[in-house]
């Protein structure tokens, strides 16, 4: 297990409500919830390195992201992901 540290985080009042309905382990949600954003970050950060070192990605490369990533081009209607 990973080693954790204490911390106190403030949210408004009705997003506690309702992450109270969605788990009854909230470090664990929240936690996931920032490792989340920070490989969201983390690939952001790269993905505009890439286009700096070689330019802007073409239509065909953005949509063949989109197949892998969503299974389809993301260019429906969204049936397709059904």
């Amino acid at each position: 297990m990973a080693a954790t540290t204490r911390i106190t985080v403030t949210l408004p009042a009705d997003q506690v409500t309702e992450l109270r309905k969605l788990t009854d382990n909230v470090s664990g949600y929240v936690a996931e919830a920032v490792a989340r954003q920070i490989r969201h970050q983390l690939l952001g950060e790269d993905l505009r390195r890439h286009q700096e070192e070689h330019g802007a990605f073409s239509a065909e490369e953005l949509a063949e992201a989109r197949e892998r990533i969503f299974g389809f081009d993301g260019a429906g209607t969204g049936s397709e992901a059904a």
